[in-house]
């Protein structure tokens, strides 16, 4: 590395407003209208808000958090922070709470950069449970104007105290870069908390700044760029793609009007890099078939004929097989009637890499976006080594691996098959948590990611499951439950599922449909119903899901086919503690939770009677009685699939 390249976030800001000052730097749309600012620009507001923090008494080390949807002011309020020597905590907009009080008094926060009022109140209704906090500044002043509070102030009215403050001071926003040091603490991304509170993983500059570099390394980002900020910025992918990785390169950042509207504004923007979860992209394969089985039937045949022709020419490509003539041509004409018409419907019709991560996306739907002519791959990374290890090559992308572990990121696996990770990109270790860092990260330098795996014979990575959460059953065989889920969940009808069956006679599965598409199903044959408990508690609900395990079944090994199966009564919610903000599921909880069910399935019931306690957004809980059938599935149809 050169030593005139900058070291710290806010040097490459520094680099950015000198060298590319003209250049859309991020956008946001504001009510229908695309409003853009440039490096010179964001360059100014960080400095007015960064100096207009120093005023207040914001000193190094301090922590400022950020809550609500992607916004400038937002991502400027973070890059402010981290200027004065303070580290970024950003948290989920949707978190209850007793989950953002955790979060935010564990961090000691003294400064809170929240979107609007909906959040100003969630943090109100907490002050008195966060005594490191000293100012909480919001974003849209739509319904503020009856607070009154010396530590409540606009996002306008810091950066004017923060003019002030610079015309006393005019070095203090450069001097204080310049004592930035690249092993600094910048950020604090809290991890899932799967299996308790969640924990705060530190990273540095530099951690930060190597992994967006080695990013840059392994594909051909460029200035000319365009990325769409949709992701929760308290996500670790958040922070490093959108954020660290354009102060590198100098791409723009786009955040949406509003979530409800990212797909028209995807669709408006053609984003030239994409990244988005399995679920989006299964939401996105879903409407695309529901749009072409709504059109004429001339239509239908036409698309149903090319995405026949482009899927056996990708399954052919996939295999290193050659395409024959005949199939070249029809995804030629395809390309013409079907394919690019879908890309510019999706938004995708510019995108020269999509990326999925998290978990693993199904291989129909990961085929079809693929045939279409979207450059879909597969990365992988977590929280502790800054979202990064490896990414599928363009000509070597497929549903089971997650790819090649990218330059200067170490990968081996252990004895138990754990991955291990050694990289720049590994991080300093958890917040007031030493034994917890201790645990993970060993006196080699090697991070143990708690997932289980293995390295092909072409190198690529292929993740099984979590480490702690690979069993037996009663007769021995090995039992990875998080790949019986994966597979469930890639049926359109299944949005959450839940496998048990460690040092049990067999594996049974707990299903929450999406209710969605089993709504669609139901509607389009006549099948009325109120809510989503009596949906899912309908006998044609139960043999629709019945239907789907049976083709799961098909592709598993005997011993671990499932054998019973429900329907649960409400979706999995992280505000209910079952799964995470990111959707990991909290196995203990849900073990404890659904004990009747679990017992019920190996005790042979056909129905359990069960109190589930829901917990709303203001925090206030219910509990609703129901009865829920414990279904068999039949093993020679599991077998025919």
């Amino acid at each position: 590395m050169s030593a005139a390249e900058p070291l710290t976030l806010p040097g490459l800001l520094l680099r950015n407003a000198r060298e590319r000052g003209s250049r859309p730097a991020i956008r946001e749309k504001d009510r229908g209208i695309w409003q853009t600012w440039t490096w010179r620009e964001y360059h100014g507001h960080v400095r007015d808000f960064a100096l207009g923090l120093a005023a207040l008494g914001f000193r190094r080390g301090d922590k400022l958090s950020v809550i609500g949807d992607n916004r400038p002011r937002l991502y400027w309020g973070q890059i402010a922070a981290q200027a004065l020597g303070g580290i970024a905590v950003p948290v989920y907009q949707d978190s209850i709470a007793r989950e953002l009080a955790y979060v935010l008094d564990h961090a000691e926060v003294s400064v809170i950069v929240a979107e609007d009022q909906e959040q100003v109140d969630k943090i109100l209704s907490l002050k008195a449970a966060l005594p490191a906090l000293q100012h909480v500044v919001y974003d849209d002043p739509r319904g503020m104007t009856h607070y009154g509070a010396d530590w409540l102030r606009s996002f306008a009215d810091v950066q004017e105290l923060g003019r002030r403050f610079g015309r006393e001071h005019p070095d203090y926003f450069e001097a204080e870069i310049a004592r930035g040091q690249p092993d600094d603490v910048v950020m604090i991304s809290y991890t899932s908390g799967t299996t308790g509170n969640p924990k705060g993983a530190m990273l540095t500059h530099r951690n930060a700044i190597e992994t967006a570099r080695v990013f840059v390394q392994t594909e051909d980002v460029r200035p000319e760029d365009e990325w769409l900020c949709y992701l929760p910025m308290a996500w670790v992918g958040d922070s490093i793609y959108s954020t660290v990785l354009s102060l590198l390169v100098g791409f723009a950042c786009n955040c949406p009007e509003s979530p409800e509207t990212v797909q028209r504004d995807l669709r408006e923007l053609g984003p030239t890099i994409v990244l988005a979860p399995p679920r989006i992209w299964e939401n996105m394969l879903t409407g695309v078939q529901v749009r072409a089985a709504d059109a004429t039937p001339l239509k239908r045949w036409v698309f149903e004929r090319f995405r026949a022709a482009a899927e056996r020419a990708e399954t052919l490509r996939a295999d290193a097989k050659p395409v024959p003539l005949g199939l070249r041509l029809a995804r030629a004409v395809g390309e013409v009637l079907v394919y690019r018409p879908v890309r510019d419907q999706l938004g995708l019709a510019r995108a020269r890499w999509a990326y999925t991560g998290g978990a693993p996306l199904g291989p129909d739907t990961f085929c079809f976006f693929r045939a279409f002519g979207i450059n879909l791959k597969q990365v992988y990374g977590s929280t502790e080594v800054s979202a990064l290890v490896s990414i599928q090559p363009d000509h070597e992308a497929n549903p089971v691996t997650v790819g090649r572990p990218c330059p200067g990121i170490e990968v081996k696996i252990a004895d138990r098959g754990e991955v291990l990770i050694r990289s720049a990109g590994v991080f300093k270790g958890y917040f007031k948590a030493e034994q917890a860092t201790r645990e993970v990260i060993d006196p080699e330098g090697w991070f143990h990611t708690g997932d289980a795996g293995f390295l092909d014979p072409r190198g690529h990575l292929v993740i099984i499951d979590r480490a702690k959460d690979v069993g037996t059953l009663a007769g021995g065989t090995p039992f990875a439950p998080q790949f019986i889920e994966n597979k469930l969940k890639f049926s359109r009808y299944i949005r959450e599922a839940v496998a048990v069956g460690h040092e049990r006679p067999f594996v049974a599965a707990m299903i929450a449909i999406d209710a969605g598409t089993v709504g669609s199903w139901a509607e389009r044959r006549g099948l009325p119903y109120t809510s989503y408990m009596d949906l899912s508690q309908k006998a044609e609900a139960r043999a629709l899901i019945r239907e789907e395990i049976a083709r799961c079944n098909a592709a598993l090994p005997e011993a671990t086919r499932i054998r019973r199966f429900l329907l649960l009564t409400k979706d999995l919610d992280p505000d209910d503690a079952e799964i995470t903000r990111t959707r990991k599921l909290r196995r203990g909880y849900i073990a404890e939770k659904y004990a009747a069910f679990i017992e019920g399935f190996y005790a042979e019931q056909d129905e359990v009677e069960v109190a589930t306690t829901v917990t709303y957004e203001d925090g206030r809980q219910a509990v609703i009685q129901s009865r829920v059938r414990l279904e068999s599935v039949d093993a020679e149809v599991a077998v025919r699939g």
